[in-house]
Order: C-alpha cells, then sequence, then structure tokens
C-alpha cells in the first residue's frame, strides 16, 4: 500500500476510498488475515500519519445491515453524502475503481463544486452501447470460479479456492453479491440519467485501465472518458479490472504524470 499512498499524495489527493471484502480479512470467525494486499491496518495507519482518515463499509455487505429504503448506487452515494455532512468536510478528492468510479462519479454531480480531483479506474455506471447490448458482461450469471477470467490480467493467481473458506465466508461472499445484484441488476450496471449529468462536469478527470481487463473494455472506457469535459484516458499494460492489485507501480506512475499536467 506505502507506494499507492504515495503516489495519491504526490498527486494532491487527501481521499482514498476503496472497497473491503472482509470475507479475505476474516476467513473463518476469530481467525484473521492482514498479509501482503490485505495488509488493511498498514494501509490506514499510512494515510492516518498525514491524513485525516474516513473508512466507512457500505451497507449490505460483510456482516453490515442493508436498511430496506437502499436499493441503488444512488442510495450508496446519497449515505456518502450524508456522512461528508456530518463529518464536516467541504472539498476532498476521489479515486474510484469499478462501481466505486460509478459511486464517485454519482457523487460528484451532485457536489461538483467541492470534488477537486477525479481518478475512474475501470468504472462502470453508464451506459454507451446500443440499447440491446451489455456493455458489462454479466458477471450474475458466472461462477465465482469463472469470475476471475474477465477481471485479472493473470486469473490463475486470483481463482478461490472454496474448500479452504469456512460456511460464515462463502455466506459473507452470497451476501455481497445478492446486494451488488440489488444494486446493479436494473438497469443493469448504468444509472441512465448519469451520462447526460457527467457532461455538466468541469472537474480535472483520469480514467484508467488495465489492457486485459475483460469486463470493461477498451470501447467503453473511452466512450466513458468521452463524457467528461477534458478527460483523459490511459491504459495499465499487464493488468485486469483490478491495476491497483496487479500493477500498483504503473497505475502509479500514470496517476503522477496525471498530476503534474
Amino acid at each position: 500500500w506505502a507506494d499507492r499512498i504515495r503516489a495519491a499524495r504526490l498527486m494532491g489527493l487527501n481521499t482514498i476510498e476503496t472497497y473491503v471484502p472482509w470475507n479475505e480479512h476474516e476467513p473463518e470467525p476469530g481467525v484473521f488475515r492482514a498479509d501482503g494486499a490485505l495488509d488493511l491496518a498498514r494501509f490506514l495507519d499510512l494515510i492516518a500519519a498525514k491524513r485525516r482518515v474516513i473508512s466507512p463499509s457500505h451497507p449490505g455487505f460483510g456482516k453490515s445491515s442493508l436498511p430496506d429504503w437502499i436499493d441503488s448506487v444512488d442510495d450508496i452515494a446519497h449515505i456518502h453524502l450524508e456522512l461528508l455532512e456530518k463529518l464536516g468536510v467541504s472539498k476532498f478528492d476521489m479515486i474510484g475503481c469499478s462501481v466505486g468510479g460509478w459511486i464517485a462519479n454519482e457523487i460528484a454531480t451532485k457536489i461538483p463544486e467541492r470534488v477537486r480531483k477525479l481518478a475512474l479506474v475501470g468504472p462502470v455506471g453508464v451506459k454507451t452501447g446500443p440499447p440491446d447490448k451489455l456493455d458489462i458482461p454479466d458477471m450474475f450469471t458466472m461462477s465465482p470460479a469463472d469470475l476471475p477470467k474477465i477481471m485479472f490480467h493473470d486469473p490463475a493467481k486470483f481463482r478461490p479456492d472454496f474448500s479452504k473458506l469456512s460456511d460464515e465466508a462463502i455466506q459473507i461472499m452470497a451476501r455481497n453479491r445478492e446486494t451488488l445484484t440489488l444494486l446493479t441488476w436494473e438497469p443493469y450496471m448504468h444509472n441512465p440519467k448519469l451520462a447526460r449529468r457527467l457532461g455538466l462536469l468541469d472537474i480535472p478527470t483520469l480514467v484508467l485501465r488495465g489492457d486485459s481487463d475483460r469486463m470493461v473494455t477498451r470501447d467503453y472506457a473511452e466512450a466513458y472518458a468521452k463524457l467528461i469535459a477534458g478527460a483523459r484516458m490511459q491504459t495499465i499494460p499487464a493488468a485486469g479490472h483490478f491495476p491497483h492489485v496487479e500493477a500498483p507501480a504503473a497505475l502509479a506512475a500514470s496517476i503522477i504524470d496525471f498530476a503534474a499536467r
């Protein structure tokens, strides 16, 4: 995490939002992992040394409850807006990955005057192609064992071994998938109104994509970038849908270059 946080700091960002799959940190009840990419404590400590840390958990994921009024990504964005108000955060920067990029854009279109910079990594959330064709592959019809094939440059390294997971961990994975389905299924992986709203933004924006990303295609990412005035598009080699996991150094270099312009 250290190189990623330093890169973000160099480009002037003061906020990083990331989804934490808690079933990986606690594969069995009472057994905790915090090594390698799962070193969340180290990640938070590095940020807290220089920055104020806000680390919320999305409702409906992990062991958190899901209020009955939440059924869309827009609702999650409003939760973040409410949190920002209660914490008194006036100006901030955002990095959003995948659905996190969608959430970041929903927030940015609601309070653009408070967002300084926007970095979107493999974002979803808009419809760019014909109405009778999916822009994003239907991940909900794929088995968890097949998902890494569209998510990663080297899927063999990230294929889950369900035989080593506890029943509770598998239940959490299923619940996470259930909540994600609720938030993104209909309409699938986009808000029909978001594309037009992005055209009103005047925020320095960089859209990044791993060159092996089969979730977010090159055509989709380029069409996404064109929706935001002045947005730049960058490809990260040897990475899939999560370049911050597979190619953190290359991703950091792209972000630093973006900041220098």
